[in-house]
């Protein structure tokens, strides 16, 4: 399952606050969050949504799409 999650503000400029997908830890919350493009996010410095607010992180919804399903799978 993935949380979609943005920093809040004033933890990044306005401009970094994309919407990341973060796998769900099936036990406790670490100290760190992996989102799927690489970002390392801190519980505490991010909220979680329940739909996209604002921009999405590209990175992310790249690596969330099943294989041969990419952004450009049926391009030409």
């Amino acid at each position: 399952m993935l949380a979609l999650v943005r920093l809040r503000r004033g933890v990044v400029g306005e401009s970094r606050r994309v919407c990341h997908l973060i796998p769900v830890p099936a036990g406790p919350v670490p100290d760190r969050l992996m989102a799927l493009c690489g970002e390392s996010i801190c519980p505490g410095d991010a909220e979680v949504l329940d739909g996209l607010r604002g921009m999405p992180c590209h990175v992310c919804l790249v690596r969330s799409a099943p294989p041969g399903q990419g952004l450009l799978a049926n391009a030409g």
